[in-house]
């Protein structure tokens, strides 16, 4: 049997997105445990060049909304990119999961040649939903959850892999 859109997507989403907001539940603990300011966290970034921690959630966010609504052929929700805090990233979280819980497989499903175009920095970039889901949204959400985690890593919160990749 082969995979099909849909199981290499929502459903990877959702664990991804469950794996995110439980890695920030640790972090908001451990801030509070260790008597720092929450918004230190938030606001951390890996390099001064990079963006803080609250971007790398809703760019991971954005990226699964995006790719769910694309690949499902419907408008891509519109969310300002407001969040200042561990309660307000969850939210966010909580909300993405709500939109991706909503899709039906056969919605996602023979979305493989479906053409999907996106205006990245200006320029228009086009893909097949294959193409889009393999080579671009995986690799965003994959690479902007990893920051997430590494930021916090790099702060002392105690996570491991099995934080990153959740339980089986």
């Amino acid at each position: 049997m082969s995979l099909s859109m849909y199981q290499a997507s929502i459903p990877l989403f959702i664990r991804n997105l469950n794996n995110l907001s439980a890695i920030l539940k640790k972090a908001e603990a451990n801030a509070q445990a260790r008597k720092i300011d929450p918004d230190i966290f938030v606001n951390a970034r890996l390099a001064p060049d990079m963006y803080p921690l609250s971007r790398q959630v809703q760019i991971t966010t954005d990226v699964i909304k995006g790719g769910a609504a694309r690949l499902a052929g419907v408008d891509v929700p519109g969310y300002p990119d407001t969040e200042k805090t561990f309660p307000e990233l969850q939210a966010r979280i909580t909300k993405i999961t709500e939109f991706l819980n909503a899709f039906k497989a056969g919605q996602i499903d023979g979305s493989e040649e479906r053409k999907v175009t996106l205006k990245i920095g200006g320029q228009e970039m086009s893909f097949t939903g294959q193409v889009y889901l393999l080579n671009f949204v995986l690799p965003n959400v994959f690479f902007h959850t990893s920051i997430t985690y590494a930021i916090l890593r790099h702060n002392g919160v105690d996570l491991g892999k099995k934080d990153y990749l959740g339980g089986f």
